[in-house]
């Protein structure tokens, strides 16, 4: 189980900390919770699944609009309903994460972050698989523009269904339609869903203090970066729930903390987390640096050495 390993040396005195996502199981402090966020979270893989086989209505709507008629934009129609039922499967989970994850953050972070990363290791897993899906979901979203064209079709579509009375059996409607517009129209839905729920958290929740969470994000990348480095794992899935595990915490963290990830005297070691990604050789890390490029919001500060912004590059 996890434990803890050899001090570090220079000027951090601080315990290493090992999480060990091999074999996590919850304790009875965390059992509750753990089962609540693992009734959500597996639900990921099917997710992840059909977001992966999403293949978009582009032939259907292409013909509606060059051959505009009722035949194909009957065709076109019934096509994109079904597509958009996924849409909304997408959207819905993301609300779940919304629920849940504030109360990981509360586990891991009401108390001595380091200390609750180290003793709730089964939680501090969830929250590693948290930002594994995040990250998975969003580079798959990314590279796939059939889902927002398709949804910019229904909603122009459902204009003029409602205008012909033919409105009667559709599910998603306006306020439902306008809100999933906004998911998807961001880049990095998921990964937005985190970063507002999270603000919106430390805004409302006065019992647990920012400098916690912040700390236990960086915690978290630290320890993800020695558990890759020091190569703890016997497995290649835990290496890259590892590093997405860090680089989700890097951006979860640029987004929360007043002077973000990057400046010089980061808790974060963010030059050995940018080189252990251009060192891993078994997978590809190029989803997860382009990440790191465009998620952040402090990269191009002028407080950012430029020693990172040119690893970078």
């Amino acid at each position: 189980m996890g434990q803890l390993l050899s001090l570090l040396g220079g000027s951090d005195n601080a315990e290493k900390i090992f999480i060990d996502f091999e074999h996590a199981q919850p304790s009875d402090d965390e059992r509750d919770l753990h089962r609540q966020v693992a009734e959500v979270l597996s639900k990921s893989p099917g997710i992840l699944d059909k977001l992966l086989k999403y293949s978009g209505c582009e032939e259907f709507i292409r013909k509606a609009i060059t051959t505009p008629g009722p035949e194909t934009e009957d065709a076109a129609w019934e096509a994109v309903l079904p597509a958009v039922d996924q849409l909304q499967q997408f959207y819905d989970f993301s609300l779940e994460l919304e629920q849940c994850f504030p109360k990981l953050l509360v586990a891991l972070c009401k108390n001595d972050p380091r200390s609750q990363l180290s003793s709730m290791q089964s939680l501090a897993k969830q929250l590693a698989d948290v930002f594994d899906f995040v990250l998975r979901f969003d580079d798959a979203k990314m590279v796939n523009p059939a889902i927002q064209n398709d949804f910019s079709y229904y909603r122009r579509t459902l204009n003029r269904m409602k205008l012909s009375k033919k409105d009667t059996n559709i599910k998603i409607r306006d306020e439902l339609a306008n809100r999933m517009s906004l998911f998807f129209a961001y880049p990095t839905p998921m990964m937005k869903v985190l970063s507002e729920t999270t603000a919106n958290f430390l805004s409302t929740d006065q019992t647990v203090p920012r400098e916690n969470v912040t700390s236990a994000l960086a915690t978290l990348a630290n320890v993800c970066h020695d558990m890759v480095e020091g190569k703890k794992f016997q497995q290649e899935q835990f290496y890259m729930l590892s590093l997405r595990a860090m680089v989700g915490s890097i951006i979860l963290y640029d987004h929360v903390s007043e002077q973000g990830a990057f400046v010089k005297k980061s808790p974060i070691n963010i030059k050995g987390c940018i080189q252990v990604l251009k060192n891993h050789t078994q997978a590809s890390t190029d989803g997860l640096l382009n990440a790191l490029r465009f998620t952040t919001i402090h990269l191009n500060d002028p407080e950012t050495p430029g020693s990172i912004k040119q690893l970078l590059a």
